[in-house]
């Protein structure tokens, strides 16, 4: 195979990572979790960062 037939090959590899990147970050499963950690920043509960742990 040449270089060039290896770059159509590449492209093809590329294309479908970011066709599956964009299902799974669309994905009605993962919605929720999404949501959840979007709106986290917003909770008034101060969070221990050594330990992860919510006072």
């Amino acid at each position: 195979m040449t270089y060039y037939d290896w770059l159509g090959v590449l492209s093809v590899v590329m294309l479908t990572m970011f066709i599956a990147i964009g299902w799974w970050a669309y994905s009605p499963k993962n919605k929720t979790r999404f949501d959840d950690a979007a709106n986290s920043i917003l909770e008034n509960d101060p969070v221990d960062k050594a330990h992860g742990d919510k006072h």
